[in-house]
């Protein structure tokens, strides 16, 4: 079973003076030596260290008080949650599907072994509570691949303590810089051991550590550290785009990005992960089929299909959150009086059941083979991607022109939805509407850094369309759930009369922005989003 903490640390350069004075820092009322440990610690990574290149650090530790396996991801600068499991011979199961997005079918292997002396400190308030704990750490990397070689260093690390205020830190810097002491170039151990042990490659440490060392750094200026060797997984965007082609593919490639980055929040449960990852490949689908002059479409049709397929997987579960939230919101602002039999554990009996079975079946896709073939096939369109002859053109006519085409679907629908009485035809065009100006955000968003203000406004507009249209959307789903609740409740000899009180207020829901829908489309054709 694998257990998750914050982590909030910052690191320093260190020369063998040791931890300055920090007894003068606000709010510490003593600092107190907790001694020496001894540390030994095996990073795992892939042969072309693809968790190096995407900031994560998989470790199996020995000594201190947290020995085990740790997956320490990114969350900010100086921020990293940390996922622990216990000790074992190889790599949990658990952590490795926490990476699986970045891994595929790459062997994790013992990459680095980091030897450490840690010094530790303990600053604490008045009550004795803990505020952080600062060490220093006497650290010998070796590298356990290819022809690599040592490095040593001394570095002060100052972690704070679990809730605590990260201005803390702030004020603790302030006492070391007054001190002499300057942030770390690296932002971890191990990017610095991979850097100075690399083939090839002169480590600072490994000839002379200590003193020695920094006084070397006072006198010349620092070096540059290697950077870890990039992944040829996934590739990376332009940094320049230019043509039309450029802007299309650096917004694809974000998308794709956030996909893999936002798998384990996904497995791990984290709120609203599921909603964000699936709208990553709505995005990616949609700019496929808007840009269809600028990726040939022969390529990029079934790979949307397939993104098509993950968007479904992922909307059992967010579908249910939504349904869930919304009930459970709507019958919060019932008086009791109102709520006649056993409602609240009703809908939290369906929400489980529901939940449950669909949390399984998100797992085991992500643990599947069509899942990881679908990132493996992103990262090969966008290494060679299937450009047509208008990705050469300028961004000003072709994004453009793409826009203009979008916008024009969406505008039919809703003005044909606007002649229709309401009813489940209505209903049904204005879903369609809705999901055509899903379209054109997301075809608009690629082009704002290209296009500027005008596509910001069309961003704009649509997402408000959008979401009245999906206000709609969710009243037709919500008096679906609730006409089933009702028929369970019947069955089982309880009142329905709640669920029949709660489809009626939808319904008004669903009236008012119908109501609202005529001025917010005209005030969107007044300002001329396209």
């Amino acid at each position: 079973m694998a257990d998750t903490k914050r982590e909030i640390e910052r690191k320093y350069e260190s020369d063998d003076s040791g931890l300055p004075d920090l007894t003068g820092v606000a709010g510490v009322a003593a600092v107190i030596d907790k001694g020496v440990a001894d540390l030994d610690a095996t990073y795992y990574d892939t042969s072309d260290e693809r968790l190096a290149s995407a900031s994560l650090t998989l470790r199996r530790r020995t000594g201190g008080t947290d020995a085990g396996w740790h997956l320490k991801l990114p969350v900010a600068p100086g921020v990293r949650d940390e996922v622990q499991a216990p000790l074992s011979a190889g790599v949990p199961r658990a952590l490795a599907a926490l990476v699986r997005s970045r891994v595929r079918d790459a062997e994790l292997l013992p990459l680095v072994r980091l030897r450490s002396s840690r010094d530790i400190r303990h600053l604490v308030d008045a009550d004795g509570a803990l505020l952080a704990e600062v060490s220093v750490d006497a650290v010998d990397a070796e590298r356990l691949t290819g022809e690599g070689g040592r490095a040593q260093w001394t570095e002060i690390e100052v972690e704070l303590a679990d809730g605590g205020d990260p201005a803390f830190l702030d004020a603790v810097e302030k006492r070391l810089r007054k001190a002499g002491v300057r942030p770390a170039d690296s932002p971890s151990k191990l990017a610095r051991a991979l850097a100075e042990t690399a083939p090839g490659a002169t480590a600072p440490g490994a000839k002379k550590a200590g003193k020695a060392r920094a006084k070397g750094r006072q006198s010349q200026p620092k070096a540059k550290q290697k950077s870890p060797a990039p992944a040829p997984s996934p590739p990376k965007p332009r940094t320049a785009p230019v043509t039309a082609g450029d802007h299309v593919l650096a917004y694809l490639s974000a998308q794709r990005d956030a996909i893999v980055a936002l798998d384990p929040a996904v497995r791990q449960g984290e709120y609203d992960s599921v909603h964000r990852m699936r709208v990553a490949t709505r995005r990616l689908r949609s700019t496929f089929r808007s840009y269809r002059k600028v990726l040939d479409p022969a390529v990029t049709a079934p790979v949307g299909e397939e993104l098509k397929w993950l968007a479904g997987e992922l909307g059992v579960d967010r579908d249910q959150e939504v349904l869930t939230e919304r009930i459970a919101t709507a019958l919060a602002e019932l008086p009791r009086t109102l709520a006649f039999g056993p409602v609240r554990a009703r809908l939290r009996i369906w929400s489980t059941a529901r939940r449950g079975g669909s949390r399984r079946r998100l797992i085991a896709v992500l643990d599947g083979r069509r899942y990881l073939t679908l990132l493996d096939t992103l990262d090969a369109l966008l290494a060679d991607p299937p450009l047509l002859k208008a990705a050469s053109g300028t961004p000003e006519k072709v994004i453009r022109k793409a826009e203009r085409k979008d916008f024009g679907k969406v505008a039919a629908l809703v003005e044909r939805a606007l002649e229709l009485p309401p009813g489940p035809e209505r209903d049904l065009d204005l879903h369609e509407a809705r999901k055509k100006a899903k379209r054109t955000r997301y075809c608009a968003e690629a082009a704002v850094p290209a296009l500027g203000d005008p596509a910001a406004a069309l961003v704009k507009a649509a997402k408000a369309l959008q979401t009245l249209l999906g206000d709609h959307q969710d009243s037709v789903m919500t008096r679906e759930a609730l006409r089933g609740l009702a028929a369970q409740a019947h069955a089982a000899g309880e009142s329905a009369f709640t669920y029949g009180l709660l489809y009626g207020r939808e319904e008004a829901r669903a009236a008012r922005a119908e109501a609202e829908l005529p001025a917010l489309w005209a005030s969107i054709r007044t300002k001329g989003a396209v």
